[in-house]
C-alpha cells in the first residue's frame, strides 16, 4: 500500500496498518518536502517522483490511500494518483464500530479508532471519520468529506462534497450542510449550511466564506474572490457563493 503524504495525518494511518501487522510492504508519497530523507521512522521508504511510483505499483501492487488531510488536496491526489493506475482504497481501523445494517462506505475512507458508523449510514469516496466522530443514523456524508475528532453528525443530516466539520462540532438532524462548508471546532450547527460557507460559535453564525481548499475568501467589488491555493475564482451573489469555471 502507498500512503500519500509522509505528514502528521500520514503516521496515524500508519499506526492503523500497524496495528492489523500489515505494515511490512508500506510506502510514503512526498514530492513536497525536500529535507525529509529517503525513510520514514528509519524503515519506511519515501517515494519522491512519479517513477518511483510506477515502479512500486509494478511491485508490490497499486493500492493507494491519501495521508493527508484538506478535502481539496485530497481530490486533487486521488486525481493524481488514479492517473497512474492507482487503486483508491479505504483503511478502517480495527477499533472503529461500523453498523452491521445497511452501512455504505465508498473508496479511499479513512476511518479512524473509536469513530462510529451507524445503521443505514453512508459515507462517499474519501471521506475521513477522525478519532471518535460519530455518524449516527441515516446520516450522508458526501465525496472526500473531513470529520475531525469528536465531530458528531445526528440522524438524517447531509455533510455535501467537501465539507469540513471541525473537532466537537454537532451537526443537529436532518440539516444539509453545503458543499465545502467550513465548520469550526466547537460548533453547533441548528440550521442548514449554504455551499462555501464558514460557520463558528455556539450556536453558529456564518463568519465568511472558504474555498475548496480551505482559503478564507475575500470578495472584491465585483462580488469575485480567488482563491490563494488553487487559484479558482469564486461568485457571491444575493449571499450565496458559486465557484465559477
Amino acid at each position: 500500500m502507498l500512503i500519500i503524504g509522509a505528514g502528521g495525518y500520514a503516521k496515524e494511518l500508519l499506526e492503523i496498518f500497524h496495528q492489523k501487522g500489515i505494515a511490512e510492504h508500506l510506502a510514503f508519497y512526498d514530492d513536497v518536502n525536500t529535507e525529509s530523507g529517503p525513510l520514514l521512522y528509519n524503515r519506511f521508504p519515501i517515494l519522491k517522483n512519479e517513477a518511483e511510483v510506477k515502479k512500486f505499483f509494478t511491485t508490490h501492487g497499486c493500492e493507494f490511500t491519501i495521508g493527508i488531510g484538506n478535502p481539496g488536496l485530497r481530490n486533487k491526489m486521488y486525481n493524481k494518483f488514479t492517473a497512474l493506475n492507482g487503486i483508491f482504497t479505504s483503511v478502517i481501523s480495527s477499533k472503529a464500530c461500523i453498523g452491521s445494517f445497511e452501512v455504505k462506505i465508498g473508496e479511499g475512507c479513512n476511518i479512524l479508532d473509536g469513530a462510529t458508523f451507524s445503521n443505514s449510514s453512508e459515507a462517499g469516496m474519501g471521506c475521513i471519520a477522525y478519532y471518535n466522530s460519530i455518524i449516527t443514523h441515516d446520516c450522508k456524508l458526501g465525496n472526500f468529506v473531513q470529520l475531525s475528532p469528536g465531530a458528531t453528525i445526528l440522524g438524517g443530516a447531509v455533510i455535501n462534497d467537501f465539507a469540513l466539520i471541525g473537532s466537537n462540532a454537532t451537526i443537529l438532524a436532518k440539516l444539509n450542510i453545503g458543499k465545502s462548508a467550513f465548520i469550526a471546532a466547537g460548533a453547533l450547527i441548528t440550521k442548514s449550511v449554504p455551499d462555501y460557507t464558514l460557520m463558528v460559535g455556539n450556536p453558529a453564525r456564518r463568519a465568511g466564506w472558504i474555498s475548496e481548499y480551505g482559503d478564507k475568501l475575500v470578495f472584491n467589488d465585483m462580488g469575485v474572490a480567488t482563491c490563494k491555493i488553487s487559484l479558482d475564482k469564486y461568485h457571491l451573489e444575493n449571499e450565496n457563493v458559486k465557484k465559477l469555471s
